[in-house]
């Protein structure tokens, strides 16, 4: 019998792989990174955004010039911070990331539909599975 703890790692390594697959298949830049967190967490400085995706404050300045140039997020002062700047995404960004996240859904529906042996029910239940980990508890945890 398998346990809680074999079936966690087992999450994690196949989330990952998605992952990977997702950007092999489609290479998104790493801007669209960007994207997704700033639409996950609204308005970020340029430090707690490098933070977040693990980078530089350096790489991410780079990261944000081009998407401020693509037009895909505005760089805007920090009310809380004179020294700091907001980045927030644009309606472009969101169209853009739009765009990526439904190429990344046909090429998950173009595999599923290869596998007669999973249901609507089971995509469902593990969609519910990733969202129920994926969200904070009470605890702080995130």
């Amino acid at each position: 019998m398998t346990d809680s703890r074999e079936l966690s790692s087992d999450l994690t390594v196949y989330a990952a792989r998605l992952v990977r697959l997702v950007r092999r298949e489609h290479a998104p830049s790493a801007g669209t990174r960007v994207l997704s967190i700033l639409d996950e967490l609204g308005p970020l400085g340029i430090t707690a955004l490098a933070q977040v995706d693990r980078c530089s404050q350096p790489t991410m300045t780079g990261q944000v010039r081009q998407l401020v140039e693509l037009g895909w997020v505005t760089k805007a002062p920090n009310p809380a911070d004179a020294r700091g700047s907001l980045v927030d995404l644009t309606d472009a960004g969101r169209d853009e990331l739009r765009r990526i996240r439904q190429l990344s859904a046909a090429l998950i529906s173009a595999r599923l539909a290869r596998r007669t042996d999973l249901s609507t029910d089971d995509l469902a239940t593990a969609v519910a599975v990733l969202q129920a980990v994926l969200e904070p508890t009470s605890e702080g945890i995130s």
